[in-house]
């Protein structure tokens, strides 16, 4: 079963933002509402510790060093 959604009163700026987004993915502006109220509902799949890491060097995130490392770096540049 499906249902019909509406949005009332949509400012104008908004409803051109989503316009050009739309065409970006060459649908509908109902197709690309339809799209982006799935992406937010999904179901999120949390990530194993070894699928962080990855993600995590992928990225180029730098994870703290251990407290007595930072203690000896600002030791040293004092």
């Amino acid at each position: 079963m499906s249902v019909n959604l509406s949005i009332k009163n949509a400012p104008d700026e908004v409803v051109e933002r989503l316009r050009q987004r739309a065409e970006r993915h060459h649908r509908s502006l109902q197709g690309e509402l339809l799209a982006i109220i799935e992406e937010a509902v999904k179901p999120k799949r949390e990530l194993s510790p070894a699928e962080l890491l990855v993600e995590i060097r992928r990225l180029g995130v730098h994870t703290p060093a251990d407290s007595a490392t930072i203690i000896r770096m600002d030791r040293e540049r004092h």
